[in-house]
């Protein structure tokens, strides 16, 4: 048997390794920049005034963004693993859901050394502190700079996974705030799926779902005034599906 944190040897007698990546989104309303003031081409980022689906990245010593990752922990499930290296490297410890998405082995995927990916898909609330290191930052999943090896892949394969899943589950309870009016939740569900969402469809089909219900509060008056919006929470944080025939059929 190798030693505890060796690469064991293949078949053909080269070398294997594990690596844990991670997809982290959150939904951001740009403020400047969805990428840090040190990022090389800082332009990078949504154009959009509204929220936008973003996804945690960092910068290697050579200047490349990646997802976050590394090696397996000796004593780690994979699962374990991933909740540190993001914790531990990028200071963002409000994942709310985190879930296996896929494993990743092509041969040639990673040069020189065999690496297998297996690979996570984790939420941060919209409303957390989620600030990561200088060399480190959130971009827009559309307007991603060039990442290293097959992790524009991943992310693509992530956000195809939460599309889905925001279709027949509750997993927005990962994405909103603890309390929200619904038409901040009809953001966050266009900015995952891409497309326009319409308020008062979300919540005849999510409150017929059990999926949220009233709290009983009201939010502030927004700067045309009115009156100030119901306020709604999610009845669970644990998922679960909610229809299985997917009404809001995504169109990815």
């Amino acid at each position: 048997m190798p030693a505890a944190g060796s690469e064991p040897p293949i078949a053909d007698g080269t070398t294997l390794r594990v690596e844990v990546l991670s997809v982290v989104f959150q939904i951001r309303v740009p403020q400047v920049r969805v990428a840090p003031p040190t990022a090389p081409d800082s332009g990078y980022g949504s154009d959009a005034d509204g929220p936008s689906l973003c996804v945690l990245l960092t910068r290697t010593a050579d200047g490349v963004w990646t997802l976050p990752g590394g090696g397996v922990g000796a004593e780690e499930t994979l699962s374990a693993s991933a909740r540190r290296l993001v914790a531990d490297s990028l200071d963002v410890r409000e994942i709310a859901h985190l879930e296996q998405l896929s494993v990743f082995s092509d041969p040639h995927r990673v040069p020189i050394v065999r690496t297998i990916a297996s690979t996570y898909m984790g939420l941060v609330p919209s409303d957390a502190a989620a600030t990561p290191p200088e060399a480190a930052g959130w971009f827009a999943v559309d307007s991603l700079p060039p990442l290293a090896f097959d992790h524009t892949e991943i992310v693509d394969a992530a956000r195809h996974r939460l599309a889905a899943k925001l279709s027949y589950t509750n997993i927005a309870f990962a994405l909103a705030p603890a309390r929200f009016p619904m038409s901040a939740l009809s953001e966050i569900y266009c900015a995952a799926l891409g497309y326009p969402v319409d308020t008062t469809n979300l919540l005849r089909i999510l409150s017929r779902r059990a999926v949220v219900v009233a709290t009983g509060t009201v939010g502030k008056t927004g700067r045309s005034g009115g009156r100030p919006p119901a306020l709604y929470a999610f009845a669970e944080k644990e998922l679960r599906v909610t229809d299985e025939f997917a009404t809001l059929r995504p169109p990815m």
